[in-house]
């Protein structure tokens, strides 16, 4: 394999890894959880999923062929709370995440290094990627951040929980005893 195309392998799975805290907090959340804010400064979590939706659609829509912000882009109107139910909320989370996989699935090792452009700005395709992998990392974070806090002691952790690091790590021990072992 290739590097270009591991390296595409690889996103691809780092952004699933991504929109995977996301769904899993999603599905804590409740009707009122969504629409949840701390202040009129904050954003809840259906404005942020909203927000990143049109940014994956108009991002990665015809990526090698236009602009990466779209005429039809509104990104004033992404940080308005119009998402009405939970249902609506998962199904323009989906259209951007489908978006985004679509476009990545079909890219090569040789666009790697083709000019796109983000706001007339031009990027290689491969700094394209990773200034949107740390843009959709930065607000998925921001989405466990508060369903944490809404969640409180019902919150069902995404990773380790705290006080079990140790036992964690004897189980990946285990489970990956056959491979080599590093002093």
């Amino acid at each position: 394999m290739s590097l270009g195309n591991e390296y595409l392998k690889v996103v691809q799975e780092r952004f699933q890894s991504i929109k995977g805290l996301g769904d899993k907090t999603i599905s804590q959340l409740s009707e009122d959880d969504i629409h949840w804010i701390l202040n009129e400064e904050s954003n809840s979590v259906a404005v942020i999923v909203k927000h990143l939706s049109g940014n994956m659609v108009s991002r990665w829509s015809d990526l090698l062929t236009s602009d990466g912000e779209k005429p039809y882009r509104n990104r004033e109107q992404e940080f308005e709370n119009t998402i009405s139910s939970k249902q609506e909320l998962v199904t323009v989370w989906e259209k951007g995440w489908n978006t985004l996989f679509k476009t990545l699935s079909h890219l090569s090792e040789q666009d790697l290094l083709k000019t796109i452009y983000i706001r007339s700005e031009g990027h290689t395709v491969l700094e394209a990627i990773e200034r949107q992998m740390a843009h959709y990392a930065y607000h998925i974070g921001q989405i466990v951040y508060i369903g944490k806090q809404l969640k409180d002691e019902d919150w069902e952790s995404l990773s380790i929980p705290k006080g079990k690091s140790e036992e964690y790590l004897q189980q990946m021990r285990k489970r990956h005893s056959s491979h080599k072992k590093y002093k």
